[in-house]
C-alpha cells in the first residue's frame, strides 16, 4: 500500500499572537495563582488556630513586603478569574462569538480586573493606616 502524505496539524508558527490566546493563557495562569494563594490563606487559618504566638509569627510572614506584592497579585488573579469566568459564562448561554463582542468582554474582564484590583488595594491601604 502507497504511503500518502498526511496533512500537518496548525501550530504556534502557523498562528499569529492574538488577543484570545492570551486572554485563555492569563484565566490559567491566574487560576494556578489562585491555587497558590490558597496555601496562604491556610497558613493563615492554621495560624489562627494555633494561638496568639503563632498568629503574630503569621501576620510578620504575611505583611512583609514581598508577601503584599504576591498579595496584590492573587487579589488581581481573583478578579480576572471572576470576571472572565463570568465572560465564559456569557459564552455558554451562546452568546459574544462575534469578533467584536469577543474583544470587548476580553478588554472589560482585564480593565475590570485591574479596577477592581486597584480599589481593593486602596480600600486595605486606606483602612490599614487609618
Amino acid at each position: 500500500m502507497p504511503v500518502r502524505a498526511r496533512p500537518l496539524s496548525p501550530h504556534v508558527l502557523i498562528y499569529r499572537w492574538q488577543l484570545g490566546n492570551t486572554l485563555s493563557i492569563l484565566h490559567r495562569a491566574t487560576g494556578v495563582a489562585l491555587a497558590f494563594g490558597l496555601v496562604a490563606l491556610s497558613y493563615w487559618l492554621m495560624s489562627l488556630a494555633g494561638g496568639q504566638d503563632s498568629y503574630d509569627d503569621a501576620m510578620r510572614v504575611l505583611t512583609s513586603p514581598l508577601s503584599l506584592l504576591f498579595l496584590l497579585g492573587w487579589t488581581f488573579s481573583f478578579w480576572y478569574h471572576l470576571l472572565n469566568g463570568v465572560r465564559h459564562l456569557v459564552w455558554d448561554a451562546g452568546y459574544g462569538f462575534e469578533r467584536t463582542p469577543r474583544h470587548v468582554s476580553g478588554w472589560i474582564a482585564v480593565s475590570g480586573a485591574v479596577l477592581l484590583t486597584a480599589g481593593a488595594g486602596f480600600w486595605v491601604w486606606h483602612g490599614a493606616t487609618s
